[in-house]
């Protein structure tokens, strides 16, 4: 049976030997500003459909899609930790277990942020999402997600963005192997890649590694 890799472990197989998580020791005294800045680099923008693609004559669907993403690195998830633990007045104990509880899900944690523009306003149901390896700007061999409602309930992987209401919102977990066992992201990329597809159109956001510590 493969082992049951964590979300953090995941990103931290993608670490150099020599470096760690930031803040895995210190993130308990985090301000407020630091905790945000870390949540704001971690989400990126993008589009599913060109800009100007046609109208349709019909209304069953939209003519494109707004995305936004935030990838939960062990960062983000201790900043999330933070701010929950500040606005909140919690103990570095209970704080540590809202960490804890984030860390336990296996795979790597993006919420993914879906605004229809014009059409139906509606999200097919049949929309997808795969996570790939960037290198030299050439895409490597992606893993799919699956949409896991459930991890909404965990503070911890709720992210730093006040919620955008225009958008639905979507937490989509990867696994941190790929079916025959090899790291989803290794050797250590460049970049990493967010690829969503909805019917026939893609959009793609990317986050450089720098971001994962």
């Amino acid at each position: 049976m493969r082992p049951v890799v964590s979300a953090a472990a995941a990103m931290l197989l993608l670490l150099p030997a020599t470096q760690t998580v930031e803040g895995q020791q210190e993130y308990l005294t985090w301000s407020a500003k630091h905790a945000e800045a870390i949540g704001k680099a971690a989400y990126a923008q993008g589009r599913v459909g060109g800009l100007f693609d046609m109208r349709l004559l019909k209304t069953e669907r939209s003519y494109n899609y707004k995305l936004a993403a935030t990838l939960l690195t062990p960062s983000v998830i201790r900043a999330t930790a933070r701010r929950i633990q500040l606005t909140q007045r919690m103990t570095d104990t209970e704080t540590e277990a809202l960490v804890a509880g984030a860390e336990r899900e296996s795979g790597i944690v993006v919420i993914v942020e879906i605004d229809p523009r014009e059409g139906s306003g509606i999200i097919p149901t049949d929309w997808a999402a795969f996570l790939q390896p960037v290198t030299n700007g050439k895409p490597g061999r992606p893993i799919r997600g699956v949409n896991t409602p459930k991890l909404r309930d965990v503070q911890a992987l709720g992210g730093l963005r006040r919620r955008n209401y225009d958008y639905d919102r979507f937490w989509v977990l990867f696994p941190a192997n790929h079916e025959d066992g090899a790291p989803a992201l290794r050797p250590v990329p460049d970049e990493v890649e967010l690829v969503v597809r909805i019917l026939d159109r893609e959009g793609t956001v990317r986050w450089p590694m720098t971001l994962i510590r």
